[in-house]
């Protein structure tokens, strides 16, 4: 019934079966968390140094970025087909087929990089112009044509870093990711008080930090895939046999995580628009606030990470109780770090908003925020780990429901509904977020489990 183990990725001998224990999870969890972390301290890094610079500017700043980061995400989630069938070809004894699941991932993410941009340069300003007031629209456009041009490396860069973790290698992404961060705090520091002879300040010289950092992450994996000698024996640069069953099927499972991850990222993204309805200073709060929760919402997408490639890699090796066994770790694990995190950040609520801005006019409104997004972390942790088991195991298609109607049909018009017309602004947008959470992470959580006897009966066949 069990497929012969692959070889291990760092010695070439065979491995054991898959058993997903605790210590395996965390050592894969570990530098994925870290990896994660870099990815957002770019965010991080820009918000801060925006915000200190002008609380105006950190409004175009978050303007800017959302509807990037809405065809950012989009485009990440058309990858993860790339991390899933690597992790499937190892747990089955195939990895040397893994290198043509990496070539086209690559393909695919310049392909959906230079479209995206493309559409981002034509539509983007328009839709700005069509949902803000002329300034809020004018400043978010000109940072949001910089953060498009930075879209195809990163894609590139994703599509490398989900083919090194299913190679259980997750160490190689967070190297060169924090390496790409101290190139963008230095480029952030020279470029937003605008010291540097280009002309650029605030939220645009932010975008030409991320552009510069982005480009510098790209460029370092590609050299680190070059140096690493497996990469060969893997087929990462030999010509392939078309496989059109294959490609079909990374493809499918990249659609349904890329339309998923357009739902939340998106409804996210879109609740910059409604706190822009308010005034600019609702919508720098926000951003903070976002950004507070995206840095918390790394731990567990490195958890979710490391539990999707366990799990997908005992699909692989039809081990039924390593799929069982990596999802109540992955559960577990991230419902006690969440608990613990929420329970810090409640409290420091108040350091935390003075590290971002010292606005007289947004400090006052911060910790209050701060506080109460606290409620939804473990909720939004549940719901992404659940949600990448799901995807990990085939069940592909109910977490992208689930994301459209949690964060799409009830996140958005609780929103308005709260913020807007109830009168209550930046609570009211996030309590809707707190809601359409829990949602999210308590129907996800059920569909695992009842289809615990559906797929017993898969991989018995």
């Amino acid at each position: 019934m069990d497929a012969a183990p692959p070889p291990d990725s760092r010695t070439g001998a065979p491995v054991s079966a898959p058993e997903g224990t605790l210590g395996e999870l965390l050592r894969l969890a570990g530098p994925v968390m870290v990896s994660r972390f870099g990815i957002m301290a770019m965010g991080v890094t820009d918000a801060i140094v925006v915000g200190r610079h002008s609380a105006v500017e950190l409004g175009y700043h978050a303007l800017g970025w959302s509807l990037t980061a809405i065809v950012l995400v989009g485009g990440i989630g058309l990858l993860l087909g790339t991390q899933v069938l690597t992790a499937r070809h190892r747990g089955a004894g195939r990895p040397e087929r893994t290198g043509a699941v990496l070539q086209r991932g690559i393909g695919d993410a310049l392909v959906i990089g230079l479209v995206s941009t493309a559409a981002l340069l034509l539509l983007g300003p328009p839709a700005l112009h069509l949902a803000l007031d002329s300034e809020l629209a004018r400043g978010a456009s000109a940072a949001m044509a910089i953060f498009a041009l930075s879209l195809t490396p990163y894609l590139v860069a994703d599509a490398l870093i989900f083919w090194f973790e299913a190679h259980e290698r997750p160490e190689k992404p967070a190297i060169a990711l924090w390496l790409a961060n101290a190139v963008n705090l230095a480029l952030a520091l020279w470029l937003v008080p605008g010291h540097s002879p280009f002309g650029v300040e605030g939220a645009v010289g932010a975008g030409w930090a991320t552009l510069g950092a982005r480009s510098f992450l790209m460029l370092t994996l590609l050299v680190m895939l070059l140096l690493w000698r497996p990469a060969r024996a893997y087929g990462a640069f030999r010509r392939h046999a078309p496989d059109p069953a294959e490609a079909r099927e990374q493809r499918r499972l990249g659609y349904a995580a890329g339309a998923s991850y357009v739902m939340e990222g998106g409804g996210f993204s879109l609740l910059n628009v409604i706190a822009g309805q308010i005034s600019a200073l609702t919508v720098a709060a926000w951003a903070v606030v976002g950004n507070v929760a995206a840095v918390v919402f790394m731990a567990p997408l490195g958890l979710a990470t490391a539990t999707a490639v366990l799990v997908s890699r005992s699909v692989g090796a039809r081990h039924l109780p390593g799929v069982f066994r990596a999802f109540r770790l992955g559960m577990g694990v991230t419902l006690a770090l969440l608990a613990a995190v929420s329970v810090v950040l409640f409290a420091g609520a108040g350091p935390v908003a003075r590290l971002y801005t010292g606005d007289p006019q947004v400090l006052p409104i911060l910790p209050g925020a701060l506080a109460l997004g606290a409620l939804f972390y473990m909720a939004d942790g549940v719901q992404v780990v659940a949600a990448n088991a799901l995807r990990a195991r085939g069940d592909i298609w109910f977490p992208t429901m689930m994301h459209a109607v949690s964060y799409i049909a009830v996140m958005l018009p609780l929103a308005w509904a709260f913020a807007i017309t109830l009168g209550h602004g930046l609570e009211g947008i996030l309590w809707a977020v707190i809601v359409a959470s829990f949602l999210s992470a308590g129907a996800l959580w059920w569909r695992f489990r009842a289809l615990g006897t559906r797929m017993a009966e898969g991989l018995a066949h």
